[in-house]
């Protein structure tokens, strides 16, 4: 274990990452469960309102994250107590933000409607992506080259253009998790690059336009894809944020 740990975390300066990822997610948990409390009227916890002001907590996220990204800059990258206490700092601040991300989006207090499971959606997509910088996967399949490959210019740049155009076309395809997931891994860029398209999706609107066989076919899956995930999907993030109120 000692071995892996150095060999996997420590000797490639990864623990700067993980100890902001814990954070993140930690702050995250905490926050979700001080909230859900709050709105249940339990526990010695309340919303922050100075003058009948509301203060969300992306306020001290901010903060939080500005400090520990300044702390970061500030100690010029060098390893020790400093950076470990900057990359905490940005992983508690980056939580804290996250958790209000569709309050920002909509510029409104969706913390407790639907609309407002798109924070928990963003913060498990983060921390995935995040778990997949450290376990060694870089954009648009780098990782995936030998040192012999990565020596020559024309192989990065070519691998990188095929993986970023998959990724591309997955999004402009209305697929933007599999887009976002396949920077990391190329693979699933490649599946929703070459699968039908969203029936809304600018893809489905330029070329599908005259195909009324394949718009009718992308309707039909984009039903039961959502028939068979959308629901599952809801109860996961539902079950980590709190139930929106009806």
């Amino acid at each position: 274990m000692g071995h892996w740990w150095y060999r996997n975390i420590v000797e490639p300066g990864k623990l700067p990452l993980l100890l902001a990822l814990a954070s993140f997610v930690l702050t995250f948990l905490v926050t979700r469960a001080i909230t859900r409390l709050i709105r249940a009227g339990k526990g010695p916890f309340r919303n922050i309102s100075p003058g009948g002001f509301h203060v969300h907590h992306v306020v001290p996220g901010v903060v939080l994250m500005v400090v520990g990204g300044f702390i970061a800059i500030g100690g010029g990258g060098r390893p020790g107590f400093g950076t470990g206490l900057a990359a905490v700092l940005f992983g508690m601040g980056v939580g804290l933000v996250l958790d209000e991300f569709a309050l920002i989006l909509h510029l409104d207090d969706v913390y407790w409607s639907e609309a407002g499971t798109k924070s928990v959606e963003i913060v498990i997509l983060t921390a995935a992506l995040v778990a997949l910088v450290l376990g060694g996967f870089l954009p648009f399949g780098v990782n995936e080259l030998t040192p012999e490959e990565t020596t020559d210019r024309f192989t990065v740049v070519r691998t990188v253009a095929v993986n970023f155009l998959f990724a591309l076309i997955a999004l402009t395809k209305g697929k933007g998790r599999i887009a976002v997931i396949g920077v990391f891994v190329p693979f699933v860029a490649l599946f929703g690059a070459v699968r039908l398209a969203r029936p809304n999706s600018p893809w489905a609107r330029r070329f599908y336009r005259n195909r009324p066989k394949a718009r009718a076919r992308a309707q039909v899956r984009a039903y039961r894809h959502d028939l068979r995930w959308s629901a599952l999907r809801r109860k996961v993030e539902h079950l980590i944020g709190g139930a929106p109120n009806h």
